[in-house]
């Protein structure tokens, strides 16, 4: 039975992300908020953590994870970037953005486009979100909680605990939660090329 955390929003309660992040660290998978979805996340070396999520979402092999950092010194310790894309970058984080990005050795090889050696990335602009980051001191390997055969994410923290309560070691909910993932900006190439619309304004990468 999953572990409910009420959560207030924009000043979340320590004691409380403190027991989620002591779940994580135990090898658990959680549900948590984010700046455009609820997404899944457990330790980027929980390949059983991992394993349940492809179980949840129903994903194949192919699917590629998302590694969800606390701020750009964390993020630039996994992926490469020229100054041009840091700079780029750097103006549009945090933000509701995934960029996929060359891997450094410090990503592990089960999480890399296996043909392009690339990861993806993200800088969240959510309280809750970063305040679970910055206790954990690490990445968080994610994936949007997109139920198989629905068209759009669960957003309500109470449904997802009535929904996933046997497959989620913990629940955090602060509030509804938006529906439209991130927008998806692939810079392996050092040009820009955009994935998937989503809810981070394109405006900002517009020459």
């Amino acid at each position: 039975m999953a572990k409910y955390f009420d959560v207030h929003p924009e000043n979340p309660q320590r004691r409380a992300i403190s027991q989620v992040v002591a779940i994580l660290l135990d090898g658990g998978l959680i549900a948590y908020p984010t700046d455009s979805c609820f997404a899944l996340g457990c330790l980027a070396g929980n390949k059983d953590g991992m394993e349940r999520i492809r179980q949840i979402r129903q994903l194949d092999d192919r699917h590629h994870f998302t590694l969800v950092c606390h701020d750009f010194a964390q993020l630039g310790q996994l992926v490469y970037l020229s100054n041009t894309v840091f700079r780029a970058i750097k103006a549009a984080t945090p933000g509701s953005y995934t960029f996929i990005l060359p891997a450094t050795k410090e990503v592990p090889r089960r999480l890399l486009n296996a043909r392009k050696k690339t990861v993806g990335v993200r800088i969240p602009d959510h309280a809750v979100a970063q305040a679970l980051l910055a206790e954990l001191g690490e990445p968080l390997l994610s994936s949007t909680l997109l139920l198989p055969g629905e068209d759009e994410p669960m957003t309500q923290g109470w449904e997802i605990k009535e929904r996933l309560d046997h497959v989620v070691d913990a629940v955090i909910d602060s509030g509804e939660c938006g529906t439209e993932p991130t927008t998806v900006i692939d810079f392996s190439n050092d040009e820009l090329e955009i994935v998937r619309e989503g809810a981070g304004d394109l405006a900002l990468f517009e020459s």
